[in-house]
């Protein structure tokens, strides 16, 4: 039993050291590339692409095809009456009058019925290669390997999105706990605070409303504890789900310390680069193999072939081998079809376009990224700065406080500009994160 007992609880026991096992934003990262669901989809968009690449491939190879059929009918389906008397010229007709009896004379002068084809059996192999389809099956093929390149590029974008959301999660709740750090912080000031203001109201050099304004401020921070618990609670709910995290009994580690001013002079950019040039990129080549297709539509088409077929509708077997080709003109098609021509090259001109346009709008967001990133370290700076200035204040009006030349409202407020120079240092540095990452992933990094 105790042998049982011991198992159990270092069972639990790994558990636990298992769910508190700190968390990096690589491993988040990592996690959420391999078990978000829009990525799943994503890699199966790669691979039904993929099978309509190899689909296509296909229509390079002979046309292979077999056809069988049997049938039983009512009467014949070849009928027909002959009457001996009209084929047999008069001298045959006095000639066979010296040679044949009198009823076989007669029987010549009654119509004679033949029924052929009642029923039978036909079979055919049949084997057909394209020799000319109009570029039809090339620029099916080309448009099938573009779909599949298209796909990737979805996909790579698919995981810079999943990527930049984990880690904007992953931010949101760092900046949640550094938050709850400085509660705890402000609270144990708080805390001596209300002794030295205790002692000091016991002694009577301090009026009682100065402890119950001391008061009402942890009552405010405990209110905001609540809050920031809660706030955590669903974050780590968010990032559990996204990243297929097993359970949210997880910590999360990261640097807080004022990283190195950014510099991307060793960042080599294009905007040919980026997955989103290339995706319209690809989209200007569908739209020109699209349009060859439809060219391709209104030409004609050439096959060869050979079968081997088979019947006994003669009620005997028959079996004979051939050879043949095909020419195939699409001549009322012409007139839909040179609308549909024109519709496909106003596609394609369309499509250059937009390149163009999104080419100069991509180079736009670079540079507004760029312009994001410095300002977001500058505001880091700030808010570093700010910190420091808060704590000294913050020693210097507790000082003043207790040498009796300031005011315990003036001593909160010196707090409560502490709290708040914390706070925006700590949201300062996961924006500086998360402008990092969207400036990246905007050069294509």
């Amino acid at each position: 039993m105790k042998k049982i007992f011991a198992i159990i609880v270092c069972s639990v026991c790994c558990d636990f050291v298992a769910a508190q096992q700190p968390y990096t934003l690589e491993q988040i990262k990592d996690s959420a590339l391999h078990n978000n669901f829009a990525l799943r989809s994503a890699k199966y968009d790669v691979e039904v692409a993929q099978q309509q690449r190899k689909e296509a491939f296909t229509k390079y190879f002979p046309n292979v095809s077999g056809t069988g059929l049997w049938f039983n009918a009512n009467k014949g389906m070849a009928q027909m009456d002959i009457d001996p008397s009209g084929m047999i010229s008069p001298e045959i007709g006095a000639t066979l009058a010296q040679m044949l009896p009198v009823e076989a004379l007669a029987a010549l002068n009654n119509p004679i019925s033949i029924s052929m084809m009642k029923n039978g059996t036909i079979g055919s192999l049949m084997a057909v290669q394209p020799v000319f389809a109009g570029g039809q099956i090339i620029n099916g093929n080309k448009l099938a390997k573009v779909g599949e390149e298209v796909s990737r590029l979805q996909l790579q974008l698919s995981e810079n999105e999943v990527e930049k959301t984990a880690e904007q999660y992953f931010w949101q709740l760092a900046s949640l706990q550094e938050k709850m750090k400085t509660i705890d912080a402000v609270d144990t000031l708080l805390r001596d605070i209300y002794k030295d203001v205790d002692v000091a109201v016991r002694a009577g050099v301090a009026m009682r409303n100065d402890l119950l304004q001391v008061q009402l401020r942890q009552n405010d921070i405990e209110s905001q504890r609540l809050k920031l618990q809660n706030g955590i609670s669903i974050v780590k709910l968010l990032l559990s789900q996204y990243c297929g995290l097993r359970d949210t009994s997880y910590i999360i580690t990261f640097q807080t310390s004022l990283p190195e001013k950014f510099n991307d002079s060793c960042l080599m950019f294009n905007v040919n680069t980026t997955p989103e040039y290339q995706l319209l990129d690809k989209q200007v080549e569908a739209a020109n193999l699209q349009k060859k297709l439809a060219v391709g539509k209104n030409l004609p088409t050439v096959a060869v072939g050979a079968g081997y077929n088979y019947h006994n509708l003669l009620e005997r077997d028959h079996s004979f081998g051939m050879v043949f080709a095909t020419v195939s003109v699409p001549i009322s098609e012409w007139w839909g079809g040179s609308h549909a021509v024109k519709r496909r090259k106003i596609a394609y001109q369309q499509a250059q376009e937009q390149l163009a346009d999104n080419a100069e709008l991509l180079e736009i967001r670079m540079q507004n990224s760029k312009n994001k990133v410095e300002e977001a370290y500058q505001q880091l700076q700030l808010a570093q700065r700010s910190i420091e200035q808060a704590e000294e204040n913050l020693r210097l009006n507790r000082d003043y406080y207790r040498a009796g030349t300031s005011r315990m409202s003036d001593l909160l407020e010196a707090q409560l500009l502490y709290q708040q120079a914390c706070d925006k240092h700590t949201d300062a540095f996961a924006e500086y994160q998360n402008k990092l990452l969207e400036y990246r992933q905007s050069i294509g990094q």
